[in-house]
C-alpha cells in the first residue's frame, strides 16, 4: 500500500498549476477591499426621515500586471518546481509533460487507476533517488572522516570545531533554548536553507531538531562555530523536504549565539531544521 506522502505528491503533481490558479483567486484587491469596508458599523439614518441610500460605485475590474504570455511561463515555471521538488526532473520527458498538460487543458482527465499507477512510479522513483543519495553520503563520510580537525561520533555524525566560544561557560541541555545562525547544504553544495535567507538568527529548544542537531548543539559552548556533517539517518533520511531530496548527507555551518533555560516552547520555528 502506498504511504500517505507519496500519494499527496502525486495528487500535486496532477493539481499544481490548478490550485495555484485556484489561489490568485482567494484574495483578490476587490475581495480585500470589501472585507475592510464590513468591518466598520454602518451609521444610523435620522429617525425623522429616511435618507435615499447613495449608489454604490461598481468596483473596476482587476488590471492584470502580467501579460499572458508572461503568466503561462509562470504557471509552467510553478510545475516544474513542483516536479523538481519531487525529485523527478532527471526522470521525466518534457515533451511527453507538454503533451499531457495540452491534453489536461483540452479536457482529458486521468482514471483513478492512472493516478495510482503514477503514485507508484512517484514513489520508486524517489526511493531509487534516495538509495543512490545514501551511496555518495557514505562514500563522502568515509573519506571526510580522514580529513584535519573532523571528529566521528558513536552515531555516526561528523562535526569540525572551527571556533571553541566561551569554553568556561555549561553546554545546552537538550530542552533548553538555543539561538543559532545557520547554513545548510548538500553535498553538491547547493543551499537548501539559511536563517540569513529569513532574516534572523533562530531560537528553538535544542531537543526540536533533526538528530544530528540536537547532539552536536550539546557539545557546543555559546559562542561556538560547527561545520556538521549529518547522514541521512541522522537528518531526513528518506523523507524528502522542499530542496533536499531523499537520503541526502546534510552540512551545516552552525554559530551558537546564546543559550537559555528551558522554558515554553516559541510560536514558530523557521526553517528546514524543524521536526514538525
Amino acid at each position: 500500500m502506498m504511504n500517505g506522502r507519496t500519494r499527496t505528491v502525486a495528487q500535486c503533481l496532477l493539481a499544481g498549476v490548478v490550485c495555484l490558479a485556484a489561489a490568485a483567486f482567494t484574495q483578490t484587491p476587490a475581495s480585500a477591499a470589501k472585507a475592510k469596508g464590513s468591518a466598520a458599523p454602518a451609521a444610523s439614518a435620522p429617525t425623522t426621515s429616511a435618507a435615499p441610500a447613495a449608489a454604490t460605485a461598481p468596483t473596476p475590474p482587476t488590471t492584470p500586471t502580467l501579460t499572458a504570455e508572461q503568466a503561462s511561463y509562470e504557471f509552467g515555471m510553478t510545475f516544474g518546481e513542483q516536479l523538481r521538488h519531487a525529485g523527478l526532473q532527471q526522470d521525466l520527458s518534457l515533451d511527453a509533460v507538454m503533451r499531457g498538460v495540452k491534453d489536461a487543458i483540452g479536457g482529458k482527465k486521468l482514471s483513478a487507476a492512472d493516478q495510482q499507477q503514477l503514485a507508484q512510479y512517484v514513489r520508486a522513483v524517489r526511493e531509487a533517488q534516495g538509495l543512490r543519495n545514501k551511496a555518495a553520503a557514505k562514500e563522502f563520510l568515509a573519506n571526510n572522516a580522514r580529513q584535519s580537525g573532523v571528529k566521528t561520533t558513536a552515531s555516526g555524525l561528523q562535526y569540525k570545531v572551527i571556533a571553541a566560544g566561551d569554553t568556561k561557560a555549561a553546554s545546552p541541555k537538550p530542552d533548553d533554548q538555543v539561538t543559532v545562525n545557520y547554513r545548510g547544504k548538500l553535498l553538491d553544495g547547493s543551499e537548501f536553507d539559511s536563517s540569513f535567507a529569513h532574516g534572523s538568527p533562530a531560537t528553538f529548544p535544542a531537543n526540536r531538531v533533526i538528530k544530528g542537531w540536537q547532539e552536536a548543539l550539546v557539545l557546543m559552548k555559546p559562542g561556538s562555530k560547527y561545520q556538521l556533517f549529518v547522514p541521512p539517518e541522522l537528518g531526513y533520511d528518506m523523507d524528502a523536504r522542499p530542496g533536499i531530496p531523499p537520503g541526502s548527507l546534510l552540512v551545516f555551518d552552525v554559530d551558537l549565539l546564546s543559550v537559555q533555560p528551558a522554558g515554553p516552547a516559541p510560536a514558530a520555528e523557521p526553517g528546514q531544521i524543524k521536526t514538525n
